[in-house]
């Protein structure tokens, strides 16, 4: 998707998306405000959202055939067929809730017309507004998941949309993680999921996410962690260029670093992670953003304290998944959590 239009583009014009199209379930508690339905907007019609794609890569190409080609790389990979069927299917809410007294953006997806179901938390990955799911991204990865019967709540982590501010900004780990909290104390009053059905699972960074977030709750079922760092001192080794990443976000960082990577990174506090919780891990052996090593070296930890899971190496995968193993991994992922839920 990165050719066809930068995902910048696709969350602001996501967020800042028209209302006119209310929303067809929304959940009663105060601290949610804003809600509207995930097809509004750009997103009320595929005609609509073509031609948003269109404008923007008009731009870019350079000869008419180009854009052809970048049109027919969007049609293959969300077609007209499955958003007609998603859009009939699904409820999809943007929304936005209070945590620490300052405004988060969420998002809620469930199977219309179905009730008690279990619930997946999803921690996305990047930081700040880089990586935050937009609707592309929701049809790809989260709309599947409503085939088998899930429903899905998810954080975009404070300061996602926002001018940075002290204290109101994702720190990559710090007071981000009460957003995610936050979220499943809101869970019991969504009146179409199974509070005691819990799951969460996490892409990349919020693999690191999960965690930090288990040592918090006592209500999740099973876990599911998709190309994670386990150790983010060791992988400075792999990637020294997330170390930039790690200066503008984490708090005091140069001053505290080994210290403030070690609280972010499970292996060094696998003890307190609950062994009764299930964990499935999955990672690409040729990602270049997030070493498999880290898979490993959880996974061998895991062992060592006989602590349930399972270890899902891609051979010939990347950071992200192509369409074949894509699928697999959801096909794997949903039975784990049928199976653990």
């Amino acid at each position: 998707m990165k050719k066809i239009i930068s995902a910048t583009s696709f969350v602001f014009m996501f967020i800042l998306a028209s209302s006119a199209a209310s929303a067809q379930y929304q959940i009663n508690h105060s601290d949610i405000t804003n809600q509207r339905s995930c097809f509004s907007g750009h997103f009320t019609s595929y005609e609509s959202w073509l031609a948003m794609i269109t404008k923007s890569n008009k731009r870019k190409a350079k000869t008419e055939e180009e854009l052809q080609v970048r049109l027919q790389k969007f049609k293959d990979i969300f077609s007209q067929e499955n958003f007609a069927r998603y859009q009939a299917s699904v409820d999809c809410i943007i929304f936005k809730y209070k945590v620490d007294n300052i405004m988060v953006d969420g998002y809620f997806i469930q199977p219309k017309g179905k009730q008690d179901l279990p619930i997946l938390i999803y921690n996305r990955g990047g930081n700040g507004r880089y990586g935050a799911v937009n609707f592309a991204s929701m049809m790809r990865t989260l709309f599947p998941l409503t085939d088998e019967n899930f429903a899905i709540i998810g954080s975009q982590y404070r300061g996602a949309f926002n001018k940075v501010v002290k204290g109101q900004y994702d720190e990559f780990g710090g007071v981000d993680v009460d957003d995610v909290v936050k979220l499943a104390e809101l869970i019991p009053n969504i009146e179409s999921v199974n509070p005691q059905k819990i799951g969460m699972f996490g892409s990349s960074r919020g693999g690191m996410q999960t965690f930090l977030v288990l040592k918090r709750l006592t209500n999740i079922k099973a876990v599911a962690v998709i190309a994670g760092a386990s150790d983010l001192l060791k992988e400075l080794a792999f990637r020294p260029a997330m170390e930039n990443v790690y200066k503008k976000r984490i708090p005091n960082y140069e001053e505290n670093k080994e210290a403030e990577l070690s609280k972010r990174s499970v292996l060094h506090w696998l003890d307190s992670i609950d062994i009764a919780i299930p964990i499935l891990i999955q990672h690409g052996d040729q990602d270049k953003k997030v070493s498999v090593d880290n898979a490993l070296w959880l996974s061998n930890g895991l062992k060592k304290r006989s602590h349930p899971h399972q270890l899902s190496i891609y051979p010939g995968e990347g950071h992200s998944f192509k369409t074949n193993a894509k699928v697999k991994a959801l096909s794997e992922l949903s039975n784990w959590f049928k199976k653990h839920l």
